[in-house]
């Protein structure tokens, strides 16, 4: 399953992190893996906690200037995500340098009325090419694709101040 923004919540949520506002957790066993565009951390509680039972590979995407109005979450506080999710799953974390909220949708609306240009046209091909691989390697088990990821095949196709971060299961 995969999701931007509230999308991705939605991810985290069923890829067991729990909803302390809820009181419970919801995760669904079907689902394999999972990719978090814009994920969030919760608004109460812990991160640490919040991920603690997560038990299937996740791989979150952010960018550098990836904040929203709704819920409040920042660059900084998407890139928490990551170090939080369990040393038990394969995880992976993208972070695209300048890469705003819109960078994981076709919407280029918040970067015109800033006054800002076009997106930067790499990223889309860095999302397509990374998650293509993710699918690959854990939905069709695909032992190429798990080590393209963990290899220097991502670094070849980043801007160089991408980030690109990644840990398997202990």
């Amino acid at each position: 399953m995969s999701g931007h923004s509230f999308g991705a919540q939605t991810t985290q949520g069923v890829l067991g992190q729990s909803m302390p506002l809820l009181g419970q957790k919801f995760s669904v066993p079907e689902i394999r893996a999972g990719v978090a565009y814009s994920p969030s951390i919760p608004l109460r509680g812990n991160e640490d906690n919040a991920f603690s039972k997560m038990d299937r590979p996740m791989m979150v995407m952010t960018g550098t200037e990836d904040d929203s109005r709704v819920g409040g979450q920042t660059p900084e506080s998407r890139r928490k995500v990551y170090p939080a999710l369990p040393s038990t799953i394969d995880r992976y974390e993208l972070v695209l340098d300048g890469g705003q909220h819109s960078a994981f949708s076709e919407r280029e609306v918040r970067l015109r009325a800033a006054g800002g240009g076009a997106k930067n046209p790499n990223h889309h091909r860095v999302i397509l090419a990374l998650t293509t691989a993710f699918w690959d390697a854990y939905l069709q088990d695909d032992a190429n694709a798990k080590t393209w990821l963990q290899g220097n095949g991502p670094r070849q196709i980043m801007e160089k101040a991408d980030l690109w971060q990644f840990a398997t299961k202990k």
